[in-house]
């Protein structure tokens, strides 16, 4: 596979609890599928953390929630599979319903809270929490490919917290992205860039496209439970080839 995303970009080795990583990480081959649903506004923002996080809103009243299984066959971190649950947001801006949402998406420049992260292995999650701030633990994530779909199973110790299936679409090459974090450690709040590389893409609206069904004996179900997420996504995005870049966390004042 062509590495010419990565070329020109300076990474510091190091080692964390006897494990050893590069900064930024480089994600060489990936799989992703995205699933974007609208949520109460007043309902997520009591479960966002800081006050200057502001959701972005599709409409006054609904706003945007983000749910993306993540397939990393090599990496500089070994092979792991992740699942992101994400609140779309701006910080310390205000935002204007629906125009604001579709700045982001129009310049593929989308901002996020990550509320959920949980991964396969050990150094992923150590890296995410230490270096990040992620709300990373360590979790089953599955994904099971079909003809024409795509599915994500996501459980903790037996219990499942959701499954996210999405279609199988005819793809081409993709519009390079930038995905903004915002995160905490030790209540200070950090931001993080990644750069995403869509070798191959996908994007519908078609509310048949994606469907997220959600556990019950989770607490993390019993929270997806109270937001008043929509029946159906309002968009969706399948990626089976992309390459991305996570540089390092860094203070706001930074930005």
């Amino acid at each position: 596979m062509n590495h010419d995303f990565f070329r020109g970009i300076k990474q510091w080795e190091f080692n964390l609890r006897e494990m050893q990583f590069k900064l930024p990480v480089f994600y060489y081959d990936t799989t992703t599928i995205t699933a974007i649903y609208t949520a109460s506004t007043s309902k997520v923002k009591k479960l966002l953390p800081l006050p200057q996080m502001n959701p972005l809103e599709l409409s006054p009243g609904k706003c945007l929630v983000a749910f993306v299984a993540f397939e990393y066959r090599e990496t500089d971190i070994d092979p792991y599979n992740e699942f992101a649950i994400a609140f779309l947001i701006t910080y310390d801006k205000p935002q204007i319903p629906f125009f604001t949402a579709f700045m982001q998406m129009y310049r593929r420049r989308m901002m996020a809270y990550v509320w959920q992260l949980p991964v396969t292995t050990e150094i992923a999650r150590v890296g995410g929490v230490e270096l990040y701030g992620y709300p990373k633990f360590i979790a089953d994530i599955e994904f099971q490919k079909e003809d024409d779909q795509l599915s994500c199973h996501l459980s903790e110790t037996g219990n499942k917290i959701l499954s996210l299936r999405g279609a199988v679409l005819p793809v081409t090459r993709g519009k390079n992205s930038r995905i903004i974090t915002y995160s905490l450690i030790n209540d200070i709040p950090l931001v993080t860039n990644i750069h995403i590389n869509q070798l191959e893409f996908a994007e519908n609206r078609d509310k048949q496209a994606a469907e997220l069904e959600i556990g019950s004996d989770h607490s993390i179900c019993e929270e997806l439970q109270k937001i008043g997420l929509s029946a159906t996504p309002i968009q969706y995005q399948y990626s089976p080839l992309n390459q991305a870049i996570l540089f390092a966390g860094r203070n706001l004042m930074d930005d």
